[in-house]
C-alpha cells in the first residue's frame, strides 16, 4: 500500500511493509518503486522495507525545475523522520544511489549499510553532462520516442530480444515521469558532486553492485572507484538494469549484504 506525506507542500509517496531492521529503497532515473516488485517480497520476509518514489517520480510530485540529489535526499530524509527511523540500510539503483550518497554525506550515522547498484559516487564528466544538457532540450519535442529509447539504452545489447515482455514494462512505467521531472531530475544529476570521500570517510558497510556490459558507467571504471573508495564489489555479466537482467543473482546479492550489515 502507499502511504505519503507533505515535504515542502509537494506530495512524497512511499511504501512500507514487513518488520525488522530497515531497508530503504531508492529506484533511478524514470523509474519508481515498482522496479522494486521482485525485490521487496524477497527481503521483506525478515526486513521492514520503505520504498519511495523520489521527486518527480512516480506517484511523488514535482518540487522545482531543478530536484539536486542534495534535494532529493531532503525528501527522502523527510519520509524516514516521519516514520521516527533511526538507523537504516539503503540501496539505490543509478539516480537513487546518487540520492543515497548525498543523504550519507549528511547523515552518516544513520546509514549502517550503503549499497550503491549501477551506480557511482563520481561526478559527470563533461561529455556527460553536455549529453545531459542535449536532452533535456530535445525531450520537450520528442518525450516519448526519447523516453523509450533511454530505456532501451539501459539494457545489454543481447538483451533487449531476450527481456522484451520486462523492457515493454519499464518503458511503460517511464512514460509516467512528467516532462518537468525528467528535465529536473537530468538536471539534478548533471550538477552532482563528487562524492568518493562519502565511501572512503565511513566505516559503513558498503557495496557496488557492477554491470560488466553496462552502457551507462564504464566497467573499468567502475573497479577502479571501488578498489579507491575501499569499497566492496559484485560483478554481474550484465548492463545497467540488474534487476531485470540479472534477478536472481541480484536478490540473493542484497539478502546476503542485509544479512551482513
Amino acid at each position: 500500500m502507499q502511504n505519503s506525506i507533505l515535504f515542502k507542500n509537494t506530495k512524497i509517496s512511499f511504501s512500507d511493509v514487513g518488520k525488522g531492521t530497515a531497508v530503504v529503497l531508492l529506484h533511478g532515473f524514470l523509474e519508481n518503486t515498482t522496479m522494486w516488485k521482485d525485490i521487496i517480497p524477497e527481503l521483506s520476509k525478515r526486513n521492514r522495507i520503505i520504498a519511495i518514489d523520489l521527486l518527480g517520480h512516480g506517484k511523488t510530485a514535482c518540487l522545482g525545475y531543478i530536484h539536486s540529489m542534495e534535494t532529493m535526499a531532503e525528501a527522502v530524509e523527510a519520509v524516514l523522520n516521519h516514520l521516527r527511523l533511526r538507523r537504516f540500510i539503503v540501496i539505490g539503483h543509478s539516480m537513487g544511489g546518487y540520492v543515497a550518497l548525498a543523504f550519507a554525506e549528511k547523515n552518516p550515522q544513520k546509514i549502517k549499510g550503503l549499497c550503491l547498484m549501477n551506480s557511482t559516487s563520481n561526478d559527470d564528466d563533461e561529455e556527460r553532462k553536455k549529453l545531459r544538457s542535449r536532452a533535456n532540450k530535445m525531450i520537450q519535442t520528442n518525450f516519448e520516442s526519447m523516453v523509450k529509447i533511454s530505456v532501451s539504452n539501459l539494457f545489454g545489447q543481447s538483451n533487449l530480444e531476450r527481456f522484451k515482455s520486462e523492457i515493454s514494462f519499464v518503458k511503460k512505467e517511464a512514460l509516467k515521469t512528467p516532462l518537468q521531472g525528467y528535465i529536473a531530475a537530468n538536471e539534478g544529476m548533471r550538477i552532482r558532486k563528487n562524492r568518493n570521500r562519502v565511501l572512503q570517510n565511513n566505516d559503513f558497510k558498503k557495496l557496488l553492485i557492477i554491470g560488466e556490459k553496462d552502457p551507462v558507467l564504464d566497467y573499468k571504471t567502475s573497479l577502479k572507484e571501488a578498489k579507491e573508495t575501499n569499497t566492496e564489489f559484485v560483478v554481474f555479466p550484465d548492463g545497467h538494469m540488474s534487476h531485470v537482467e540479472n534477478k536472481e543473482k541480484l536478490n540473493a546479492t542484497l539478502v546476503d549484504f542485509v544479512k551482513g550489515c
